[in-house]
């Protein structure tokens, strides 16, 4: 076991964008997963068809905080959001849930992963997950320090922590890429 695997993560770039949300309970969670699920799409469709250099090339979200901080209650909602209509499976024992979501302008690939059980970083570079973080898809990935730096920089972090004032949830998204900017600012 890596020395401190659940220490937040560090700043892996130039933060371009910071937001704090107070998300009060459930319902307040719910709702800014189909938020940032009408960003997505929204920056999706901004980018197509594509000025040069400005194709969608996917996203990746890493969602940090403790066991109950609402991380995959966040995930279901944005599925929702998406216009997924079937089951929402916690991917904590298949570390991967793999979702095809129709559209217009074709499919969109999304990925669900857990790495709650990886013990060390290679574990990651083993399961052979690159593929999917290299193929336009939305990446949606809890508990990404288990991974180390092999993830690379992210385009979001959503970082959830229990509020001290009560039973709900905060929310502090920071965004490192242009297209993950682009999202939050849309939230």
């Amino acid at each position: 076991m890596p020395a401190n695997p659940d220490l937040a993560i560090q700043p892996p770039a130039p933060v371009l964008l910071e937001r704090t949300f107070a998300l009060a309970d459930e319902a307040a969670t719910l709702a800014f997963g189909e938020r940032f699920a009408h960003a997505i799409e929204s920056v999706r469709e901004a980018s197509s068809p594509a000025p040069e250099g400005q194709a969608f090339h996917g996203l990746q979200v890493q969602l940090v905080g403790d066991l109950g901080a609402g991380k995959t209650t966040l995930v279901r909602a944005t599925l929702r959001g998406l216009g997924h209509t079937g089951r929402v499976r916690s991917p904590t024992y298949t570390l991967v849930e793999p979702y095809v979501l129709e559209r217009a302008g074709g499919e969109l690939a999304l990925y669900h992963f857990d790495l709650y059980r990886f013990t060390d970083p290679a574990e990651w570079a083993d399961a052979g997950f690159r593929e999917y973080f290299d193929s336009g898809a939305i990446c949606l990935v809890e508990w990404p320090q288990r991974a180390g730096a092999l993830l690379g920089v992210p385009d979001l972090v959503f970082s959830l922590d229990l509020d001290n004032e009560g039973d709900g949830r905060v929310l502090v998204a920071l965004a490192y890429s242009e297209s993950g900017k682009a999202c939050l600012e849309r939230c």
